[in-house]
């Protein structure tokens, strides 16, 4: 059976798929996108803790990870954070910059998302909801798509999965893409949450639920120091969160997910220097004698962690200090040092429903440039459906932007490298 050329469907109707959408639209592609739930772009809603970072003016290619970083660099070019500045200013949308991270000036997701749907539906896409897709295979012919959701079956010459990763609490968020991926035999990645906070093995911390506290991270993947950040930590009843967690939860979920050993250290005090520490803590014990561990303390780190690290240390917290504390290598030493280097170990994630976005899903390496799966004509991905994943601060949003633009262009002019 022959298809019309520009026919395409689009497999999820979110940041990716509307992009694709508006993209292949614009191309005077015929469009329907494929939505899971009552309305497209639910998840972009969330994004941002429902502020929508679109992108960043420092982004760096760099940062992203992939199985195939030059492919993904080339798609990110292709579409640059100046081009989607520009598209959505020709939406109407203004924007602004904090610190190089691109918010609405509305600080409103849900704008974004209507900009979106009201210049798709300007451009004649159309939307079917409530669909949820079941399978998806190749027309016996050879030539174009045949789709099927729980409700109906889609016939068409193109598709472009778009439908995300397992990654958000928002309804639809799934593993349809990689599932699609195995029935139709292209290579892919497990999806493993990232962006996401980290659980904890030792059960004492959790009295530190509910602290927040700017520190200094530094991850160890088998006793070998891989990445650092620094920012607000937040302390949770199952281990840690907070930005800096999420960023370096990109590099201990993978190591985690081969086995490996992964520690955390803590920098409670990132602003001092241990010496200049040593000094600060003297003082304080020449300048109150009679202050128990826990007073010495009260100042300096946060309530709920100071009967934590004291207790690491072999101190208690209502005592005096005593000069047998001041041994090298004694209490006052190892409490000093875990001020500056407090571990913890890593042993696992909070649920995909935390997590922000996902590592895993189609491998880029199986896609050309157009994001055109190599072995399929007139089959595409994009967005969290393709093994791409970047840092917080509208990385991910960018990826979702570029790779939707070029795979929405690419299925409506029959791009295929």
């Amino acid at each position: 059976m022959d298809y019309p050329e520009k026919e395409i469907v689009i497999i999820g109707g979110g940041a990716s798929g509307l992009m694709a959408a508006a993209a292949a639209a614009s191309e005077n592609a015929s469009v329907t996108v494929l939505e899971y739930n009552e309305k497209p772009g639910k998840k972009l809603l969330a994004s941002g803790n429902g502020r929508c970072n679109l992108t960043n003016l420092k982004l760096d290619t760099s940062a992203y990870h992939s199985d195939h970083p030059e492919r993904a660099e080339r798609v990110l070019n292709r579409f640059s954070v100046q081009n989607t500045l520009r598209f959505f200013k020709t939406l109407g949308l203004r924007t602004f910059d904090r610190g190089g991270w691109v918010y609405p000036s509305t600080e409103q997701a849900s704008q974004v998302r209507d900009l979106l749907l009201w210049e798709c539906e300007r451009l004649g896409v159309r939307f079917k909801t409530h669909e949820e897709v079941i399978s998806l295979r190749q027309d016996p012919s050879g030539s174009g798509y045949l789709i099927h959701t729980k409700g109906w079956k889609y016939r068409t010459g193109s598709v472009i999965i778009a439908c995300g990763s397992m990654a958000s609490s928002v309804r639809g968020s799934s593993d349809t893409a990689v599932r699609l991926a195995d029935t139709m035999g292209i290579p892919r990645h497990p999806f493993l949450p990232i962006l996401v906070p980290l659980r904890i093995k030792e059960k004492v911390y959790t009295s530190m639920n509910g602290t927040r506290v700017h520190a200094a991270l530094k991850l160890l993947v088998d006793r070998r120091q891989e990445a650092e950040e620094e920012g607000e930590l937040q302390m949770t009843s199952y281990g840690v969160s907070g930005i800096p967690v999420f960023q370096l939860s990109r590099i201990a979920v993978p190591a985690l997910n081969q086995d490996s050993e992964v520690i955390l250290l803590i920098d409670f005090l990132p602003d001092i220097s241990g010496s200049e520490l040593k000094e600060e803590w003297n003082m304080r014990e020449a300048n109150a004698p009679e202050k128990t561990n826990f007073q010495l303390l009260t100042g300096i780190i946060p309530e709920k962690v100071i009967p934590v690290v004291l207790h690491a240390a072999g101190l208690r917290p209502h005592e005096v200090p005593h000069l047998t504390d001041h041994a090298v290598g004694g209490p006052t030493d190892r409490l000093l040092a875990l001020l500056k280097q407090f571990p913890v170990t890593i042993t696992g994630t909070a649920p995909f429903e935390q997590a922000q976005v996902c590592t895993g899903g189609i491998a880029l390496s199986s896609l050309t440039d157009s994001l055109m799966v190599r072995k399929y004509p007139g089959l595409y991905a994009a967005g969290e459906a393709v093994h791409v994943d970047g840092p917080c601060g509208g990385y991910n949003l960018q990826w979702a932007w570029s790779s939707g633009y070029v795979a929405g262009c690419a299925a409506a002019l029959g791009e295929t490298e």
